[in-house]
């Protein structure tokens, strides 16, 4: 790069998106040192050197009511990022994740400064449900960075925005993923290590606990098995006051590097629909996916969402190759019969093993490139034409 420095601004709303725009602003500043930054992170943003114009708990909110709660704050909020970037004329604006906040930000600044290049980094679920969002981000969206391989035939079939795959940042874990040679065989042996997943949110922990908690005993009775349940730390009480209802003991840890540990050594993983899910297709854990939800959130579910399989691997793959049980089918003796066969072996999890071995493929970059960096060179290059736009 030459000239004057450029002048990056990047817009998070949740922690998940502080972390990607701290990866993106190493990556950045790898290849442009002398890049500037400005807008809204957090703290892994700031401990690389990012100040916020405020800090991103204000605006980290989910769900309608918390919404509703906050929505003066978020206004202002919106507001106060928009004026901000509308007066620092960066070069490119870079918005990551949290649509709610990052879209309302965008189509503000494209209607007063329609000349700021805006690119968002990870691409809302328009391939699952309101698919009508795609086309619908075209005015005030240059450029989607897609963390999924299936993203961009999505956007070009919605008539979304132009998408490219850059890569899901699991790819640069994947060391953290991949059993040893000891781990491995720890997943031939018995008693089998079998991990349980009910959940990141109150909900879905309150809601599957009780079902997994069944579907062990069931499989207990005839397999020697031994439990393992990552908690999220913040829940971890929930989840010991819900498991020491449990006729079969499970050993509870927290933090990632205790979750990726059991990963390792996982036989198979009985979890609830999510990233995680992903993660475990990466460290290759044959596994039986569960999810339920609210009657009202069934009813609205079954006419919003448009996709054959709620499993990202499956997506990934396009065939339903891990099974999924969702609502009436997630009972505890078909959550056991799955387990049950990728536990004990045979064509079923033969299949699986099989399905999984092909997700690096479909989700591989260049070779020695990263999901920040391939972010990176086309943010840069956003950058670059706007700075040498004479009307810019």
């Amino acid at each position: 790069m030459t000239g004057r420095p450029r002048t990056i601004w990047l817009v998070a709303g949740e922690d998940s998106g502080d972390q990607l725009g701290a990866k993106l602003m190493r990556a950045l500043r790898e290849a442009a040192p002398d890049v500037v930054f400005g807008g809204v992170g957090g703290e892994a943003m700031a401990e690389a050197g990012f100040a916020s114009l405020f800090p991103l708990d204000d605006v980290a909110v989910m769900g309608y009511l918390p919404v509703l709660a906050r929505a003066r704050t978020l206004l202002r909020r919106i507001r106060e990022t928009v004026s901000a970037a509308v007066d620092a004329r960066p070069d490119v604006l870079v918005i990551i994740d949290s649509p709610g906040f990052t879209h309302a930000v965008a189509r503000r600044v494209r209607k007063v400064a329609p000349g700021i290049p805006i690119i968002d980094y990870v691409s809302p679920s328009v391939w699952a449900w309101r698919p009508w969002r795609a086309k619908g981000m075209r005015p005030f969206i240059d450029h989607v960075l897609a963390l999924l391989p299936f993203e961009p035939d999505a956007h070009l079939r919605l008539g979304g925005p132009p998408c490219t795959y850059v890569g899901h940042p699991l790819i640069e874990r994947l060391p953290e993923l991949r059993p040893t040679a000891s781990e491995q065989r720890r997943r031939e042996s018995v008693p089998y290590s079998l991990v349980l997943l009910p959940g990141s949110r109150r909900s879905e922990i309150e809601r599957l606990m009780p079902v997994f908690g069944a579907a062990l005993a069931r499989v207990a009775e005839g397999l020697a098995v031994e439990a393992v349940l990552p908690a999220v730390t913040r829940h971890r009480a929930l989840i010991e006051r819900l498991s020491a209802e449990w006729t079969v003991p499970v050993r509870i840890v927290t933090g990632e590097a205790p979750k990726y540990a059991a990963f390792r050594e996982a036989r198979a993983a009985l979890a609830a629909s999510g990233t995680v899910t992903l993660e475990l297709a990466l460290a290759g854990v044959p596994m039986v996916v569960a999810y339920k939800v609210s009657r009202a959130e069934e009813f609205i579910a079954r006419r919003l969402i448009q996709v054959p399989s709620i499993v990202l691997p499956n997506l990934i793959l396009a065939e339903n190759a891990m099974p999924e049980f969702v609502q009436a089918d997630c009972t505890p003796e078909r959550l056991a019969g799955a387990m049950w066969s990728l536990l004990v072996g045979g064509a079923g999890r033969d299949a699986q093993l099989a399905a999984l071995a092909r997700i690096d493929g479909l989700m591989r970059l260049a070779a020695n490139d990263t999901p920040s960096r391939a972010a990176a060179r086309i943010v840069l290059r956003a950058a670059e034409r706007h700075a040498s736009d004479p009307r810019a």
